[in-house]
């Protein structure tokens, strides 16, 4: 199993997309930082008489992380949409499912290997809010709980994709159904705050992701939100294990 997502994280460095997804959201996310600190710059004068005034994690290092999970809503499906996929369309899935490995394996190999990629990503990406300790005073706490609700929802983001990955041989059909998957999970809660939808605000509530993410980057750990994320991951893979495995058996 480690040796597969030791292999699929491998090939994924091999394809420039993945290079060029590392370049890309590095510029974006560092135009963003610099952009946030401007503007902390500018309103410093006016609260920092005020007792108790917001510092520079809520006003930079925060925002970051909000401006990052957006971005990952878009690469997600970009480097999810290969994971199997590819195989099948290169009829190199037959001999992957003949392997002298179980489905479990299979399937959580891929899923690792494509996390290990993200969370290289947010290590990068994180370089960017903890520069600020060096002339300032960071809340790490409160950084800590960001980047742990960034790592469940880009863990989510790769189980579904991983699942949709597995329904089809065109990466772009793959790309496109997860992509719109995740956006429907990220703004579902908006139906659910409409007065006609009053009845299922509840349900609409639990199922969006944006609204279990929002608690972590206020610095509010929920056993609730963590759950969430750990059901989402879960029953995808599990859905994706039975694909696999009713592929095998056929």
């Amino acid at each position: 199993m480690f040796t597969l997502a030791r292999n699929e994280l491998y090939r994924l460095f091999l394809s420039p997309l993945a290079w060029v997804i590392l370049a890309l959201s590095q510029l974006i996310l560092a135009y963003l930082f610099l952009t946030h600190i401007d503007y902390f710059i500018q309103i410093q004068p006016k609260i920092s008489a005020i007792p108790g005034a917001p510092g520079v994690t809520e006003l930079i290092a925060m925002p970051l992380l909000s401006n990052t999970a957006t971005i990952l809503l878009l690469l997600a499906p970009l480097i999810t949409m290969r994971l199997i996929a590819e195989d099948r369309r290169n009829d190199s899935l037959p001999l992957l499912l003949s392997a002298p490995l179980s489905i479990h394996q299979i399937v959580l190999g891929k899923y690792l290997g494509t996390v290990s990629f993200f969370i290289i990503l947010l290590l990068l990406i994180s370089l960017m809010p903890l520069s600020l300790a060096l002339g300032s005073d960071l809340d790490f706490g409160l950084l800590a709980a960001g980047l742990l609700g960034l790592c469940l929802l880009v863990a989510s983001f790769t189980a579904i994709g991983l699942y949709l990955s597995s329904l089809t041989k065109q990466p772009a059909i793959a790309a496109i159904s997860t992509f719109s998957c995740l956006f429907l999970l990220w703004i579902i809660d908006w139906a659910g705050s409409t007065q006609m939808a009053s009845e299922s605000s509840g349900l609409f509530s639990w199922l969006s992701s944006l609204r279990h993410f929002e608690p972590l980057l206020q610095g509010e750990v929920n056993t609730s939100d963590i759950a969430y994320y750990l059901i989402i991951i879960t029953a995808f893979l599990a859905l994706t294990i039975r694909r696999l495995d009713s592929e095998r058996l056929n």
